[in-house]
């Protein structure tokens, strides 16, 4: 059996690969293909797919956009894009990267003022092709040993309820359904059970189906069997198409692996296929490979 892998960053967001690398590591992963899902940008997707040109990879062009449910932040992967819609997103999430600058330097400041010695320009510095957020201001956090790990800063400091971070106004999800159906793309919910309940996760479902949504990610790094589970119930009673997804951020998490998340991970390229022909059917031009 093929097998995919539907969600991974590079060094264009916070992760510590290259597109090119992503590339390379898929390769060496046997895997078919792989999804470039960078948070709020599509900048590392023309590398992205230069580098897959040629490597026996099929490439998908994807971006994780952050939004806000009743003050809970969900996450929509945006997946088959073309090279058309990349001006449109780039447009649309200006406005965001300058309320999430601001919200980074603030929580810098404050930070800093508690007593943790942390540079701001050096962690933009150290990733000049990505976009500072909390996941790299964690890991400078650790690499000062104010923090065990980066999991321990979001516990310790970076969670809204530390009172250190306050977020930027984001999308509403139903909005960026929207506007990803607008394109042509592809509308999938990533990870719904690392912020939601069934019961707030199936009534969000319902507008959100009748707005667009595709898919819903119901194999993820994190799940247990049970909640594997549960997600493939919930995205069948919404028919909703299923896709799956590493998160695979490199050293930035190092617990998790491209295509195998923390071990027992496999995604079927069926998922992948089914997903392709919902692109297909909206965009004539793309071809599921």
């Amino acid at each position: 059996m093929a097998f995919c892998d539907l969600h991974v960053h590079s060094t264009f967001s916070d992760g510590t690969d290259t597109p090119k690398q992503l590339i390379a590591l898929a390769q060496t992963q046997k895997l078919q293909a792989i999804a470039l899902t960078d948070h709020n940008t599509v900048a590392g997707l023309p590398e992205f797919l230069k580098a897959a040109a040629g490597s026996g990879v099929c490439a998908i062009a994807g971006t994780e956009f952050s939004t806000d449910y009743e003050g809970t932040e969900l996450h929509i992967l945006g997946l088959f894009l073309k090279p058309e819609d990349y001006a449109p997103i780039t447009a649309l999430l200006e406005d965001y990267k300058l309320r999430k600058e601001q919200s980074n330097l603030d929580l810098v400041d404050k930070l800093c003022r508690a007593g943790y010695q942390i540079d701001y320009q050096h962690i933009k510095d150290s990733t000049p092709e990505g976009q500072v957020n909390r996941a790299l201001i964690g890991a400078e956090l650790t690499r000062l040993s104010y923090t065990e790990s980066i999991q321990d800063a979001f516990k310790q400091l970076l969670s809204p309820k530390c009172g250190y971070y306050v977020p930027p106004q984001r999308f509403s999800p139903f909005e960026i359904i929207r506007f990803i159906k607008s394109l042509g793309a592809v509308a999938v919910l990533a990870h719904p059970f690392l912020n939601l309940q069934e019961e707030p996760l199936c009534r969000f479902l319902k507008e959100a189906v009748a707005c667009g949504l595709d898919g819903m990610e119901v194999l993820y790094s994190t799940y247990s069997q049970e909640t594997t589970a549960l997600a493939k119930q919930v995205a069948d009673d919404f028919g909703l198409l299923h896709s799956g997804g590493s998160d695979y951020h490199g050293k930035n998490k190092p617990h998790i692996q491209m295509g195998v998340g923390q071990g027992d991970l496999a995604i079927p390229c069926r998922l992948m296929t089914a997903l392709g022909e919902r692109a297909k059917k909206y965009k004539k031009s793309w071809k599921v490979l």
